[in-house]
This record gives structure tokens, C-alpha cells and sequence, in this order.
């Protein structure tokens, strides 16, 4: 990194690490409005972002949403009580895990259990001493934080399978993985799936002239290119050495030529930059789509892709094909 680009923190400023985390959010669900705004009073003291609600059909309606990943909730309640409430949230199977307290005004084991059995990770006994309703919570907020690293990883991981290490598109795993449900969901759906593939013009030449660490540098970019240019539904994949395809769910082949013309002009109209200085380079393109029955299997598509992909570089590379049927 350049040192002179670096920005430094105005003298007196405080350091990034003084800065506070934002406050997480938590539900309140009680009933009874004076109970309600003692531990809302208590909970925002902690440092919590409180909402409150006053049943539980709402506060149901209020943790589907995905907005709260903590929730205090009575077990007393109009509408759902606090153990249907529970049931609800796991049968729900949210996308990311919900820490749920239970307040109970019934200090017994057999209470408890069945808060537990219902979905709640603990519970506090009614009326609920601050300095346990905050250590439990942070035990909850530990819980949370670690759920979520391990999730993060495996997320990590996920990607490392499927993306291709030297450009950073999927790899062909990927490609041959999803183009199949890409078709089954184009044929379900009744909506068109293009795809194109790219295939970088005279790419032995570089690597003979200049050595494969300089192709690299140019496949890199051909791949951030690509990227740079299709639609946040698209996807981009390095189908083999210096092929790449990109697949344009719901687009009909003539908005998938004028995709691929786009993105053949990316790579042609500006030169790589590479440690062996500035190289022209550019690539041929081959568009099929599903609309044509024949080209609504994976296999059918890639074929039809391949073809067009050929006639481009038979009349003279550099130029963009449509498979026609």
C-alpha cells in the first residue's frame, strides 16, 4: 500500500478501537406495563437496543422478521404465551439462530423444563433481579457471537469449494452443479436462461511470449472484467484454462448478445496491465439460450453455447455468435 494514501486520525481523535459496537437488538414481550418498562429501563441500561411488545402473536411476528436475535420473553401472555411462542420461533427454522429467555413467575423445576422443552434457552424467575436478567443475557450474547463465527467459517469454506483460486469466479464444480438446477428452474418457471461463453483469443501466444505468470495476470483480469459487467443475478465461471462462461437466468438470446457484445468490448477496448507492461488482448464469444426447446437441458445448452463459440473463432475471433436452431 501506498503510505502516502493512508489517512491518519486527526490529533485528539479517538483511537478506532475506543469506537462503541451498536447496540444489539432485543425483544421485549410482557404483558403487564409496569413489569414492561421496569426491564425495558433495566435492558437499555445494559446497553440493549429495546423493542417492546405486549403479546405474543406480535413479538412473533416482530422475530420472523430477522431483526432480533435476542428475545426476553414472559411466559404468561395474551395471544400466544411464551411457550407456544417458542414452539413457533424453532419450528420457523430462521436463517440465523434466535437466543430466547423465558421470565417465568412459577419458580419451580418442572416450569422450567418446560420452558426449555419449548424452544427457550433459559430462563429467569419473576420478578427478575437486574444483575441476573444481564448475566444471563450475556451469556446468551457469548452463545450468539460464537454461532455466528462458526457459521461465518464454514461460509468461508463454502466459498473456497466452489470459487476458482487464480481469477476468483466459480470454478467449474460450480458451473456444472448449477447450471442443472439454472435449466430445471428456467423450464419450471417458463422464463428464458442464456449462457455464454468466453474463450481469451491467441492465449498460448502470451504465455509463450511472456511466461504463464504473465497469463495469469491477464486471465485475472479478464475474470474481474466479466464480473464488472453482468447483473447481480448473473454469475460468472472459469469453465477450463482460458474459458470462461456466464450464465444470464431469465434473459432471452437477444439481450444475451447484447450482454456478451458489452463484455467482449470490456476486454478488447482496454489493454491488460501486466508486469510484462501494457497487452492487447481479446476474446471470442459464444451465446445459446434456452428458448429454443432443444436448449432447455444443461447439456443441450452448453453444446449449442460451444458451437457459437466455435464459429467465432472460425471467422476470425474477436467477435460475438448466437447458436440458431
Amino acid at each position: 500500500m501506498n503510505n502516502s494514501l493512508v489517512r491518519r486520525p486527526n490529533p485528539g481523535s479517538k483511537p478506532a478501537d475506543d469506537v462503541p459496537e451498536p447496540a444489539l437488538p432485543l425483544l421485549l414481550a410482557e404483558d403487564e406495563p409496569i413489569q414492561r418498562e421496569i426491564l425495558a429501563l433495566m435492558l437499555t441500561r445494559a446497553g440493549y437496543a429495546v423493542a417492546t411488545v405486549d403479546n405474543g402473536l406480535d413479538a412473533l411476528t416482530r422475530i420472523l422478521s430477522g431483526e432480533y436475535p435476542l428475545v426476553v420473553t414472559d411466559r404468561n401472555m395474551p395471544g400466544l404465551d411464551g411457550l407456544q411462542l417458542c414452539g413457533a420461533v424453532r419450528a420457523a427454522k430462521l436463517p440465523l439462530y434466535v437466543y430466547i429467555l423465558m421470565l417465568t413467575g412459577f419458580d419451580s423445576t418442572n416450569d422450567a423444563i418446560a420452558g426449555l422443552s419449548a424452544g427457550a434457552d433459559d430462563y429467569v424467575s419473576k420478578p427478575a433481579r437486574e444483575e441476573e436478567l444481564i448475566a444471563r443475557l450475556s451469556a446468551g450474547r457469548r452463545i450468539l457471537t460464537a454461532e455466528r463465527s462458526l457459521r461465518e467459517a464454514n461460509e468461508r469454506i463454502r466459498l473456497l469449494t466452489v470459487t476458482d483460486p487464480l481469477v476468483g469466479t466459480f470454478n467449474r464444480r460450480y458451473f456444472d452443479d448449477q447450471l442443472s438446477a439454472a435449466t430445471a428452474h428456467a423450464e419450471r418457471s417458463l422464463r428464458p436462461l442464456s449462457l455464454v461463453f468466453v474463450d481469451v483469443d491467441h492465449f498460448k501466444l502470451v504465455n509463450d511470449k511472456h511466461g504463464h505468470g504473465v497469463g495469469d495476470e491477464v486471465l485475472i483480469q479478464v475474470g474481474r472484467r466479466l464480473l464488472a459487467s453482468v447483473r447481480a443475478n448473473d454469475w460468472v465461471a472459469r469453465y477450463g484454462g482460458e474459458e470462461f462462461a456466464v450464465v444470464l437466468p431469465e434473459m432471452d438470446p437477444e439481450a444475451a448478445m447484447d450482454v456478451a457484445e458489452r463484455l467482449r468490448a470490456a476486454i478488447a477496448d482496454q489493454k491488460m496491465s501486466t508486469s510484462a507492461g501494457d497487452i492487447a488482448v481479446t476474446a471470442s464469444f459464444g451465446v445459446a439460450s434456452s428458448v429454443p426447446a432443444a436448449f432447455r437441458t444443461p447439456q443441450a445448452l452448453v453444446g449449442a453455447a460451444d458451437m457459437a463459440l466455435y464459429l467465432s473463432k472460425a471467422d476470425g475471433r474477436n467477435r460475438t455468435t448466437l447458436s440458431r436452431h
